[in-house]
């Protein structure tokens, strides 16, 4: 029987013999997610994000209520009425960050995957950020869940319907190869039902978290109907939390695993089936080749490796590299990775469904550093470290085979930039608006953490009150503190709300910052330069173009155009690349400047200091 991409991966992840009675059951599923009604999408080759397209990241509590007037208000209720006033447009999509019932990790130790949790509000309070003109994105924590479920409790009783759900190991189970992401021991002991020996369970990131067993087709087929119910929910795009490490096998190191793409595949043959509208997002954070292997990873059989993947991966290289170019002035790594980036259209093949980049500086955890390896000097790397922590920033570790090493910077991204000894309210925001200029510019869809939104600054007691170096950029503010603030001319947060009203209001006007146009990044600037970052966009539907030119240094810095240049890729040969005028630009300390042009005439331009021509 003819089985299409469904049937063909439920026998790569389960054999041929479970495939058939797997697709029956699957289809069954997707028959009365069909049944309940849900939209699709309109032609899957027309992009389905904009040059208008922002996204915000927020927690369902991200902001609190002044202690003694709570008034019954819930955390979603006080985003809902900030969003209200505050956004005006700026950003069209809000990824609320896990809003279910949890036990740690801030909502990614899920206990109960249908509720919300009442600590955030309620299904409707979700729905009515709706009514704000913003698309919603989900997470979908699909590799582990909260040992305080009601799943894991069954489990541990070993009732019928969860004896498999979660990967038990003998206690003196050698788990060398396995590649961790923390320190802590790869298994936990839990007491067993009935009195029995102590379990151990497989918990990747926590003792808290217990890793699903997805060699257990029953497992696939809940998360399946979990992310159908998602869709209903009005989850526009969901991301795949710590996919990489989905599927285990033993001997293997249980990190992107052919069937952990194979699974990522089935969720998107499930979305093309019922045509949804709705993005995929991959959470990896890897070095950059094994990132963007979720846009489409072969699996050893062709009919399976043409099939697509994620629609969209975060670009987890960029945090560290831009963060790299502002703490030393070299915007050379930054400059030379960007450069390997799709000059075009992010496509398979013509007519295929077009694939994204999400591009980020900041968001809840810290600033990833594997993905940076090897793309810079490991000694200058170093030392950058050791500046962001005289700045603020804690290190995190995780187990490797040459022991404990760092992999991930916790700090307010907004403090390690634009540090508060470097000067007043306004040069700092300068600085910090300077790196996002870099952000804003290159092809995908940009995201924006709140707290960089907002201007916050580190919460350096939240470490040591909630136990953990992530806390330290995931404090709650008081709502009316943070209004305040904003509406302060002195303060931080002012100028750097207003510098991204004024970015996201320019990008939004241009067509060429459309995902979709081509990009290209320019080689590393003459002496003087160094720290310039500048890249071209274009041309769009109008035939206009956007030069971005920002300098992430403290000092003046010149950037020279390149002359005639055969070498480079159409449509950039043509036009010459800059007017005549703009051979040369000399960029004020952290300036951004966007230029739009078309055969030579100016049409718009913004920089981000004020009173300049």
């Amino acid at each position: 029987m003819k089985t299409g991409p469904l049937g063909a991966l439920l026998a790569f992840l389960y054999g041929e013999e479970r495939a058939e009675s797997l697709l029956s059951r699957l289809y069954g599923i997707l028959g009365s997610a069909r049944s309940g009604g849900g939209k699709e999408v309109l032609d899957p080759a027309e992009g389905l994000i904009g040059c208008g397209d922002a996204l915000l990241i927020s927690y369902g509590d991200m902001l609190g209520a002044e202690a003694g007037n709570e008034s019954g208000e819930s955390g979603l209720g006080r985003l809902f009425r900030f969003l209200e006033k505050r956004n005006r447009g700026a950003f069209t999509w809000l990824h609320i960050l896990p809003f279910h019932p949890y036990s740690s990790d801030d909502g990614f130790s899920v206990i109960d995957y249908r509720k919300v949790d009442p600590r955030f509000g309620s299904w409707e309070d979700l729905e009515k950020l709706k009514t704000l003109n913003l698309n919603l994105a989900f997470d979908f924590v699909i590799n582990h869940g909260s040992v305080q479920s009601e799943w894991f409790r069954e489990f541990l009783e070993e009732k019928e319907n969860r004896r498999n759900w979660y990967i038990r190991r003998p206690a003196s189970y050698d788990y060398s190869s396995v590649v961790r992401p923390r320190t802590h021991p790869l298994l936990t002991p839990f007491a067993g039902g009935r009195g029995k020996e102590p379990v151990y369970v497989w918990t990747t990131f926590s003792a808290d978290q217990a890793d699903y067993d997805f060699s257990n087709p029953e497992v696939l087929l809940e998360f399946v109907r979990i992310l159908l119910e998602y869709t209903k929910r009005g989850a526009g795009i969901v991301r795949l939390d710590a996919i990489a490490y989905l599927w285990k096998e033993d001997g293997s190191p249980c990190l992107h695993h052919a069937k952990t793409h194979g699974v990522v595949k089935l969720f998107r043959a499930v979305v093309d089936h019922l045509r949804l509208p709705l993005l995929l997002l991959t959470e990896t954070n890897v070095p950059h080749g094994e990132n963007i292997s979720y846009f489409g990873s072969p699996l050893g059989d062709p009919a399976l490796d043409s099939l697509p993947e994620a629609h969209m991966v975060y670009n987890f290289a960029l945090p560290p590299l831009t963060l790299y170019a502002a703490l030393s002035g070299d915007a050379g790594p930054l400059r030379n990775w960007a450069k390997t980036l799709p000059a075009g259209p992010v496509l398979e093949n013509a007519g295929s469904p077009p694939r994204y980049f999400l591009n980020f500086l900041a968001s809840h955890d810290g600033v990833g550093l594997t993905p940076a390896r090897g793309l810079v000097d490991d000694q200058a790397f170093n030392a950058v470290i050791e500046e962001a922590k005289r700045r603020g920033a804690l290190v995190s570790y995780k187990s490797s085979p040459r022991g404990d090493i760092p992999y991930e910077l916790n700090c307010s991204y907004a403090a390690v930039i634009a540090p508060q000894n470097m000067g007043d309210s306004a040069l700092r925001a300068r600085a910090f608006l300077a790196v996002h200029g870099v952000l804003f510019s290159l092809a995908g869809l940009p995201a924006v953490y709140f707290h960089s939104w907002t201007g916050s600054e580190a919460w350096t007691e939240g470490p040591s009150v909630l136990g953990y170096n992530r806390a330290i950029n995931r404090e709650k503010p008081v709502l009316d503190r943070v209004e305040q603030e904003l509406k302060d001319p002195r303060s931080f947060r002012f100028h750097v709300y207003r510098g991204f009203a004024e970015l996201l209001g320019f990008r939004q006007e241009e067509r060429a910052f459309d995902p979709l146009v081509p990009q290209y990044v320019f080689d590393s600037p003459e002496e003087g330069g160094k720290s310039i970052f500048a890249l071209i966009r274009g041309p769009s539907k109008e035939g206009r173009w956007v030069l971005c030119i920002e300098n992430l240094g403290g000092a003046k810095a010149l950037w020279k155009a390149p002359g005639e240049r055969p070498d480079l890729p159409e449509p950039f040969r043509r036009q010459g690349i800059v007017p005549l005028e703009w051979k040369e630009i000399v960029l004020e300390p952290w300036e951004c400047l966007w230029l739009v042009f078309s055969e030579g005439a100016l049409f718009s331009r913004l920089s981000t200091i004020p009173g300049l021509p």
